[in-house]
């Protein structure tokens, strides 16, 4: 701790002409380690201690002191740093077309979000083109298409800075290019209709054993492909791809290309009932809409192989088939079927509830495009699954808050005391700790307060800014180390307005908030000193906030 205190202690004194502020310093550092809340007296006696010793050295002392432990923090070290990203295997400048492709069952999350920046990215890179295919063939019973996708993924998707081309593309629109192309598989004898039930293909699959209606000829397969679109009913027939029954992954073997479905769809209605399954229509759609790269999730190495194959039947060019590690956020729990189902019964508030950690959400929450851009792009793309703490988001996006946020204060859970004897009945405290030029809230103050927490009999405790106290008697008005005071925000008795503040996990802190938030325009971030950073959602005769992060 103390290593870090001196850090951010000889940062602000460098930016400030060799003067460190007490409270600056306490902010950053409460900032980054938000346990230390619990222990504020000794930080602050701490702080104090390392500012009265590089109080001592002259600013170009305190420069190199500073580059010498923290040379990142210097001020003239700030540029920003561009993630290094792989060159691709035969790419060309301005010529690389790379794609995403979403299941429109929901908005984007926080799970899939690092595979569109990073095929975003990649395509910046090469002056290329990305393209938005929204991947609406039918889906399943559990994995439905939700109609407000159609516009929060594109929504979400240019918030995020994602250079999309506008023209999206729909794959409900390409079903005749697709039973084309299924048509010409069956005529190459790489396709049939199969009418086994499920226990005899599992059975078939895992001996390696040809199923009987392989064996039919391509006319009867031709025939056997009309009757899946008019007669059939839905699990009575299915078109499979011949592959080797020897494959080592029994799940390759014979996979289903197409089936039919009877569900109506979101955007076509009834218009279509027999369906491709993914891998089938991204083998066609890559080629034909001149993919030349294709980065996707390692968890779709399978489908990865089925495509190739299937360019190897056609004689197509293959793209360039990359892939990327799964992202899983510790302690976070993403289920975009289980957040469709409460939004649907009105148990979110909507898409942009904070719990379905949904790109809304998140911008809603005060995240900020750039935060997220810089966590995902950090990660790499490698394929290693992995998992970081959601504290790694919030440091990236702290990082950007943090000098711009106004302080205030709020209170949950207030407890009125009198303080007897305190001349003070007017204070200025800074708007924020390091921009002594941006301005101060006014207060006036009589001798009662409101404060966090009941004083305990015999303790010095310290108004932020304002004054020092014990047993409700005041004790002087300026900061002393020796009095080894607990420090604590406070409200004056009268003035004050309602707050509440929407939490990550949907609960609601209910409180009083200074007068002084009058001033904070609507989507403001703000720091509430000692609890955190919130974004302004509604104003008047109650502030309503949604909680950001510590």
């Amino acid at each position: 701790m103390k290593e870090l205190i001196l850090k951010y202690a000889l940062q602000n004194a460098v930016k400030y002409e060799g003067k460190a502020s007490q409270g600056a310093v306490m902010g950053k550092i409460l900032g980054i380690k938000p346990e230390m809340k619990s222990k504020v007296a000794e930080l602050a006696k701490e702080i104090s201690a390392t500012i009265k010793e590089i109080s001592r050295m002259n600013l170009e002392e305190q420069r190199k002191k500073l580059e010498k432990i923290a040379p990142e923090l210097l001020e003239e070290r700030h540029e920003k740093k561009e993630n290094v990203l792989p060159d691709l295997e035969n790419a060309k400048q301005g010529k690389v077309v790379m794609r995403i492709a979403p299941y429109p069952s929901g908005p984007l999350h926080m799970g899939n979000i690092k595979i569109a920046m990073l095929n975003d990215a990649l395509a910046k890179k090469y002056e290329g083109k990305l393209l938005l295919v929204m991947d609406d063939t039918v889906g399943s019973e559990e994995k439905t298409i939700s109609k407000e996708a159609y516009k929060l993924i594109p929504e979400g998707l240019e918030w995020l800075g994602i250079g999309f081309d506008k023209k999206i593309i729909y794959k409900s629109d390409r079903l005749q290019t697709y039973y084309k192309h299924a048509e010409e598989l069956i005529k190459k004898g790489q396709a049939y209709v199969c009418k086994c039930d499920a226990e005899t293909l599992r059975e078939n699959r895992s001996k390696g054993k040809i199923c009987e209606c392989r064996e039919q000829g391509i006319e009867k397969t031709l025939d056997e492909w009309k009757k899946m679109h008019m007669e059939y009913k839905e699990g009575e027939a299915a078109l499979r791809i011949k592959t080797s029954m020897d494959n080592p992954n029994p799940a390759f073997r014979d996979r289903v290309l197409f089936r039919i479905s009877e569900r109506e769809h979101a955007r076509v209605g009834h218009k279509y009932r027999v369906w491709p399954l993914l891998e089938f229509s991204w083998a066609v759609d890559d080629v034909l809409l001149g993919v030349t790269h294709v980065l996707r999730g390692k968890d779709l190495m399978i489908e990865s192989d089925m495509e190739s194959f299937i360019w190897c039947i056609f004689g197509w060019k293959k793209p360039v088939l990359l892939h990327a590690g799964l992202l899983s956020i510790e302690g976070v729990k993403i289920s975009k079927s289980k957040s469709k189902k409460e939004v649907e019964s009105g148990e979110y508030a909507g898409w942009d509830d904070p719990r379905t950690w949904s790109v809304q959400s998140l911008r809603r929450r005060g995240i900020k495009p750039e935060a997220i851009r810089t966590f995902c792009l950090g990660l790499g793309m490698n394929q290693n699954e992995i998992t970081v703490p959601i504290d790694s988001l919030y440091a990236e996006n702290r990082k950007l808050l943090d000098p711009f946020a106004n302080r205030y204060f709020f209170i949950e859970k207030p407890h009125k005391l009198k303080i007897s004897n305190s001349p003070v009945r007017e204070a200025e405290l800074p708007l924020h700790p390091d921009d002594r030029g941006r301005g101060v809230r006014k207060f006036k103050v009589s001798d009662e307060f409101y404060l966090p927490e009941k004083a305990e009999k015999g303790k010095v405790y310290r108004l932020m800014h304002l004054l020092n106290f014990k047993d409700g008697k005041f004790i002087s008005q300026e900061y002393s180390q020796e009095l080894n005071a607990k420090m604590l925000h406070w409200l004056p008795s009268e003035g004050n307005v309602e707050v509440e503040i929407l939490m990550p996990d949907g609960s609601k802190k209910k409180g009083i908030g200074e007068h002084n938030l009058k001033n904070a325009k609507l989507n403001e971030v703000i720091q509430f000193e000692r609890f955190g950073f919130c974004r302004l959602d509604k104003k008047g005769g109650k502030y309503e906030f949604w909680y950001t992060h510590g």
